[in-house]
């Protein structure tokens, strides 16, 4: 649930100047979402009453007798599913359990997979090597880090279609749209992170149209600060609600 009321945005609306009207288109067009941010970047005013929800890099603790997935991607996310807030996504995920996340965030992945481990399911940390011919490979291990969650709202691009403004006012309303936005996290907006729901925010064409939403989205700093991609899992409602993993699809934007 995010931390944002009607009442909170008709108080914004008027403050920018915003026909009432507007700011209820705005909304209409709005997701809800889960931020997954460090410590420190979590709003001051949720800092003290939060806990961990997941963590970037790091090795999988994967069941017993499961191999790291066939393309030997890097871990790089696992998500405490019973750790993220209550009713804060519109798309269903397991109540609990981890989600683990392989895929390639320097390069467009050849192979990507998106597991859940049941909560109580005995598991073993995997060191992540392997062999090659013969020969002993390690696969990329990103130094691990904890992340915490905030609820937030994303609005579709287009929700503007349609208002009265004019383009000499598309300033106005993008200091709205921020505002309302910043206000539904706690007063500040995650930047560069890793989202789990909601609209994407992509770099080029949207993935998430048609049948498909979006599951996560990793910026590539959220793991590494050295790599500048985004990386955007999307299925559909059904295939995310089903857990149907395998039915993903992967696509990386730089």
């Amino acid at each position: 649930m995010t931390l944002i009321d009607d009442q909170r945005v008709r108080e914004l609306a008027a403050g920018f100047g915003v026909p009432p009207a507007v700011a209820g288109q705005l909304m209409a067009h709005t997701r809800p979402c889960v931020y997954l941010v460090p410590l420190d970047e979590v709003p001051p005013s949720l800092r003290d009453r939060t806990r961990p929800a997941a963590r970037s890099g790091g090795l999988p603790a994967l069941p017993e007798g499961t191999d790291w997935p066939a393309g030997k991607e890097p871990l790089i996310l696992s998500i405490d599913c019973a750790a993220l807030p209550r009713d804060a996504l519109d798309i269903r995920i397991p109540p609990d359990g981890h989600l683990l996340v392989f895929s390639d965030i320097e390069y467009p992945p050849d192979s990507s997979a998106v597991l859940h481990v049941p909560a109580g399911t005995p598991t073993r940390e995997h060191d992540g090597t392997y062999e090659i011919d013969g020969d002993p490979t390690q696969v990329t291990v990103y130094e691990p880090r904890t992340l915490y969650p905030v609820a937030g709202l994303t609005v579709d691009e287009d929700w503007r279609d349609g208002t009265p403004f004019d383009d000499a006012a598309d300033g106005v309303l993008d200091r709205f749209e921020e505002a309302v936005l910043a206000a539904a996290s706690g007063g500040t907006r995650p930047g560069v992170c890793v989202q789990l729901g909601g609209f994407s925010d992509p770099w080029d064409m949207p993935p998430d149209e048609g049948d498909l939403v979006l599951l996560a989205q990793v910026h590539g700093q959220a793991v590494d600060y050295e790599v500048f991609t985004l990386n955007l899992i999307v299925g559909s409602r059904q295939d995310i609600a089903d857990g149907r993993y395998d039915l993903l699809q992967y696509e990386q934007q730089c």
